[in-house]
């Protein structure tokens, strides 16, 4: 996404103090990442506006001999290809010297000259939209409207184009779908500078106001006065769309695009291209509010669903069903796509592209104008399946809330202004949302940031940016705007806060609490690692999400195994129950290196269905150790090889285990060996883990050489039984330190004199040398000992540290 720092700066006022570059250091630290600025302070350099004072056709060509006026004392001449060109209109003139903007960031830049076409002298030139980087339209050169602007104008100053364009990491705003619009991201650049958004706006931010508040209406008599049915829609499941408002209107006058409008700039410094005055309006409304819109031409919607009465149904799509997008590619529609349809006929593919059928074109005489809000989930489908990643999808995904279509749709309508007028106004909310109210208290702001803002500023601080607070002393009732999606619970709350008035102006201070509870599975998985290291094995990592052809490969049943819903690919759509399996698919890759005999691992968390939920209503996760050892050319018995490695293990950790056939239990765990050659690791009457040689199906399955067997423990249980050994000091000992001092005395003589000390405050204790560094050219030296106390006293470190 693209923001233009001179359009925000018409919604915000930037105080003196604060430059462009601090301006962008505060967005990306409070707001959102900004992945790069695009200068355009010098890109329209040397082009002027120009009055076309003369006119004359260049003899059996198409080229124009033009006498322009640009605000000197002498007319100048330039050679002009342009069908629309004509005398009194003025336009965009790039002197001599001048680079065309279309290729600033080229990499050989056009630069224009004085040159001869057909024998006469040209000047520069008379540029058309596409060469001033304003769209693709090459059919003429632009048109500048005399009311804003006089020849010798200097075409920057006139359209605001000395601009810094703010490159915004999408991902990094995927929770915030009100700044994907240029008031929402305003309205957050004025609470980091602690501004009322509604304080000092510009002329043009009048519009953004009259959203909230828009009168514009049309009864239903009015559009039958005017000989045209009711517009109905049909929401078959108001979980695919919450919401979907309509404005009709009729073209009742000239709709042309005349002149170069300030609004065609800042879509294109947006990254979009002018397209025609209906769908500009719609897109320069998306760009300024974070609403999408659609314009469907009317009659052909009515066309394409038959009869005379016009009804939007949203549904969706169904198997079979194919759809003619805008850009003339034929789609075939999935049961996970939305469809709008005029009665049953699908004409657009919801939040992604209209379709072919119904697009305005320049014989339009009515319009239907979407405004509507659907599935982020179905969507992100659509996105993927159809390969469309448009303004509009990229924006439905960050789930828009359904509380401003009405006002936008009727926003459009406005702006269309006298070229049409509104004859039908629907809108239908199923199921309205309800506000969100969270409660919470200054000192739980505070304490959790470690902050002592006083309320008033915490107040003033939601309150710029839409929230509604309700204060009683320290008791803050926090209403959520409609458009903060993401805020939820006190955590939320406290966040903004910390955010808007910036995390690193918050004072570091070391906690004074406890610190945190020894973590014994982390102590357990270092020491097991460190082990199967020293035993020769390597570990890997492999992905906790397996594909269904992996579990039955292994010889699990899928069936036992949690489904992804919306899987980010079709080979990860479970996760897996055990971690043996994902390490024979690496096994199979080691073989065909080939690498003669290695053992890999793997420490990581597996979830079977069959394990059931926990207290909080989410499977039970259990930690596994799962080994693998191979060998391409030993015939031996594998599974001794790999009770070895087991043996090892459980001997370092101090657990005594039987070894037992394996039963009839199917678990996860044992579907992969072969029961005559494997066995149930056993402590008490609980089952630690099996280890074993793979049944010959699962070793055909995965490619691999007959010699390979494995094992997996459950570390929750073996943590159970597990010996920790302490590293141990003297018996005696009741207070153990340690003592660096820097000096140019050697060990002996230091020594001495730390036990000097010790004997005078009337201590014992056994002095171990640790270690002595010298830096290079320096004649002292630093000296670690670690003091071993059986007798300790009170202010004899504080005397050591003196030394």
């Amino acid at each position: 996404m693209r923001i233009s720092l001179n359009w925000l700066k018409k919604y915000v006022k930037i105080p003196e103090a604060i430059t462009n570059e601090e301006l962008i250091r505060l967005i990306g630290a409070r707001l959102v990442e900004v992945e790069g600025v695009i200068d355009e302070t010098h890109k329209y350099y040397k082009i002027y506006v120009a009055r076309v004072e003369s006119c004359e056709k260049i003899p059996e060509t198409h080229l124009t001999l033009c006498q322009i006026d640009v605000g000197g004392n002498e007319l100048v001449q330039v050679v002009c290809g342009a069908p629309n060109v004509r005398q009194g209109m003025l336009a965009a003139w790039i002197a001599p010297g001048a680079i065309v903007p279309a290729s600033v960031h080229e990499d050989a830049p056009f630069v224009i000259g004085k040159r001869k076409m057909r024998g006469y002298e040209s000047n520069g030139m008379l540029a058309g939209a596409d060469e001033l980087d304003f769209g693709d339209d090459h059919s003429g050169i632009v048109e500048i409207n005399p009311e804003i602007a006089q020849p010798g104008d200097l075409l920057a100053d006139v359209f605001e184009l000395r601009d810094l364009i703010l490159e915004i990491e999408n991902k990094s705003l995927t929770h915030r779908p009100d700044c994907f619009g240029i008031i929402g991201f305003a309205r957050e650049v004025s609470g980091i500078l602690g501004q009322d958004f509604q304080s000092g706006l510009s002329r043009d931010a009048s519009s953004c106001l009259s959203l909230q508040g828009s009168s514009l209406t049309c009864s239903p008599l009015v559009a039958k006065a005017l000989g045209r049915p009711d517009l109905k829609i049909c929401i078959e499941e108001p979980k695919i769309c919450s919401r979907y408002s309509a404005v009709v209107v009729e073209k009742h006058g000239e709709l042309e695009k005349k002149y170069l409008t300030w609004e065609d700039t800042v879509i294109s410094k947006s990254g979009m291209k002018p397209i025609s005055p209906i769908v500009d309006v719609t897109n320069y409304l998306m760009l300024l509010t974070g609403q999408p819109l659609h314009a469907f031409d009317y009659d052909k919607f009515v066309t394409e669903g038959g009869g005379d009465a016009p009804e939007i149904r949203v549904r969706l799509a169904r198997e079979g069903e194919k759809l003619v997008l805008l850009d003339e590619r034929e789609v075939e529609l999935t049961p996970n796509d939305i469809v709008i349809c005029s009665k049953n006929v699908p004409v657009a593919l919801a939040g992604a592209m209209g379709g072919l059928t119904t697009e305005i074109s320049d014989d339009t005489k009515n319009v239907i104008i979407e405004s509507a809000t659907f599935s982020l989930y179905n969507l992100r489908k659509t996105q993927m399946a159809h390969g469309i990643f448009t303004e509009a999808i990229t924006r439905f995904t960050k789930w828009q809330p359904p509380y401003q279509t009405m006002a936008v749709a009727k926003e459009c309508a406005k702006i269309l202004g006298n070229g049409m007028r509104v004859v039908g106004v629907v809108d239908e909310y199923p199921e309205p949302e309800g506000k969100i109210v969270v409660k919470i208290t200054t000192d739980i702001i505070n304490d959790l940031l470690g902050t002592s803002y006083a309320p008033e500023l915490i107040v003033k601080t939601l309150e710029n940016v839409g929230f509604c607070i309700n204060r009683d002393g320290n008791m803050l009732r926090v209403e959520v705007p409609e458009w903060r999606t993401d805020i939820h619970i006190e955590e939320d709350i406290i966040e903004e806060v910390g955010r808007l008035l910036g995390y690193d102006n918050i004072e570091p201070v070391l906690p004074l609490h406890a610190t945190a509870n020894h973590n014994q599975m982390w102590t357990l998985k270092k020491r097991i690692r460190k082990m199967m290291v020293k035993f020769g094995a390597n570990e890997v990592l492999t992905y906790s999400f397996v594909s269904g052809k992996l579990l039955e490969k292994a010889g699990q049943d899928s069936d036992n195994s949690y489904k992804i819903m919306n899987s980010i690919s079709p080979e990860l759509q479970y996760v897996r129950q055990s971690i043996v399996p994902s390490l024979l698919d690496k096994t199979y890759l080691n073989e065909k290196l080939p690498v003669e005999k290695f053992a890999i691992f793997e420490i990581n968390k597996a979830y079977r269905k069959n394990d059931g939920l926990n207290d909080e209503k989410v499977p039970i996760e259990k930690t596994l150790l799962g080994c693998v050892i191979a060998e391409r050319k030993n015939k031996d018995t594998a599974y001794y090889k790999a009770k070895k490695y087991v043996a090892k293990v459980l001997d370092e950790l101090g657990v005594e285990v039987e070894y037992k056939p394996v039963g009839k239990d199917d678990s996860a765990l044992v579907r992969p060996y072969e029961p005559k050659r494997a066995a149930e690791i056993v402590v008490g009457d609980k089952i630690l883990g099996v280890v074993g040689e793979l049944r010959n199906s699962v070793k055909a399955a995965f490619k691999l050489a007959p010699y390979v067997a494995g094992f997996e423990l459950e570390l929750e249980l073996l943590q159970e039984f597990a010996c920790v050994r302490k590293r141990q000091i003297a018996p005696d000992a009741v207070k153990s330190e340690d003592l660096t001092v820097t000096t140019s005395d050697n060990y002996g003589v230091l020594a001495s004199r730390i036990n000097k000390v010790i004997t005078q405050y009337g201590a014992e204790a056994k002095i171990v040398p640790k270690s002595v560094y010298q830096p290079n050219n320096s004649e002292s030296k630093n000296i670690s000992v670690h003091l071993e106390f059986t007798k300790y006293v009170d202010g004899v470190m504080a005397e050591l540290e003196k030394l």
